[in-house]
């Protein structure tokens, strides 16, 4: 029986790496699995050395005070992938924690199969990354067709495969069994990791207080992770705000985004999702200022959202840092709501800027179509 060893950072990446591996037992039920990973793997038999949450941590500063943490988890994980001895290394995004170790297991054991999904963003900062790549990753599959060039100048097997986030279908879905209220829903991702919504979600309150203050006729829905779920809502038991509800569970998350009039997200891959179901958003962010500071040294793109560096222009609004407060996210939320015509617009630039991106068949059998190619070797 063949084998694959999975390696995450954190819940989006699991998210990722779960859509493959579903589509991979349909076309090859004979592997067996283990992984770093979190509760999409869990949901399909892949059982995790550990808890992701272990592991996410976010920022410079963060990493920096974490380093001895997070080499230790590197080096157990090494530990636990020879034992395993796999045909492959699947690592999915996170590159800090899931590259580290696959350069090991590489030096360690050159006959596992190293393929990386979902590209380091050589395109935003550190493009001299790619040469190191070269020496530990047999293959790349990349999201997004653009990448490409960066990995065939330097003749690392590549494959385009597309965004496995944009797969959704855009389907009105009748919720009268899951909210009893009839007010239009707005839906609110205060991300992942545990220190986005330590930052985030005091802000994301007093933003809905300012809304309940002004406006009747909304439902707030906080899109969480089983494991975050329980933290979100500490932040909101006390409040006793009647219009707001927390949700994790993915089918319901879905529908609930489908049905909703507007959404306001943390920056990340979340916007995708967004926009493939064709609901208009803002996007906001806020880190300290010393990794704020290092990440500007860094960065050579304008944007931090991929629609808006994609057409070199803000389509779906920044607020970042200083921005990233109640008030500007009011306005930016009530100036879209009380203007149709905006919503639009940009939901119809959104949509056609994916539909630039998506692969012609599924994302996540193209990728598991290279994973079981390799495993034929």
């Amino acid at each position: 029986m063949k084998r694959i060893f999975i390696v995450t950072g954190e819940p989006s990446g699991d998210k990722l790496a779960s859509k493959v591996i579903l589509k991979l037992k349909e076309i090859n039920p004979n592997i067996k699995y283990s992984c770093v990973g979190g509760e999409n793997l869990e949901k399909l038999g892949v059982k995790s050395i550990f808890n992701l949450k272990e592991i996410t941590y976010i920022g410079f500063t963060s990493i920096l005070f974490n380093i001895f943490k997070i080499k230790k988890k590197i080096n157990f994980t090494i530990k636990e992938i020879i034992k395993f001895n796999p045909d492959i290394l699947f690592t999915v995004d996170s590159p800090e924690f899931t590259l580290r170790v696959a350069e090991k297991v590489k030096k360690m054991n050159p006959s596992i199969k190293t393929i990386h999904y979902v590209a380091p963003q050589v395109w935003i900062w550190r493009e001299n990354r790619v040469k190191k790549f070269k020496k530990f990753l047999d293959h790349v599959l990349l999201l997004f067709d653009f990448e490409k060039k960066y990995f065939d100048k330097e003749n690392i097997k590549n494959t385009f495969v597309g965004h496995p986030l944009l797969e959704k279908e855009n389907q009105k879905v009748d919720l009268s069994n899951l909210l009893t209220t009839k007010q239009k829903i707005i839906s609110i991702f205060p991300g992942s990791r545990e220190s986005e919504i330590k930052v985030l979600m005091p802000i994301l309150i007093d933003f809905v207080k300012l809304m309940n203050k002004n406006f009747n006729n909304f439902s707030f829905i906080f899109h969480a992770t089983s494991e975050n779920k329980n933290h979100i809502n500490n932040y909101l038991h006390k409040l006793h705000i009647d219009n707001i509800q927390v949700i994790s569970d993915e089918n319901i998350k879905n529908k609930t985004l489908i049905n909703s009039i507007f959404a306001v997200a943390k920056s990340g891959t979340i916007s995708l999702e967004i926009c493939n179901f064709k609901i208009p958003s803002i996007i906001i962010y806020k880190i300290n200022f010393i990794n704020y500071f290092i990440m500007k040294l860094l960065v050579k793109v304008k944007y931090a959202n991929i629609i808006n560096i994609i057409n070199k222009k803000e389509i779906i609004p920044e607020l970042l840092q200083g921005e990233c407060n109640p008030n500007e996210i009011y306005k930016s939320v009530v100036y879209f709501l009380n203007n149709p015509k905006a919503m639009q617009d940009q939901v119809k630039i959104c949509s056609k800027t994916l539909n630039g991106i998506k692969s012609e068949s599924s994302s996540s059998l193209e990728a598991s179509k290279t994973l079981n190619n390799y495993l034929s070797l």
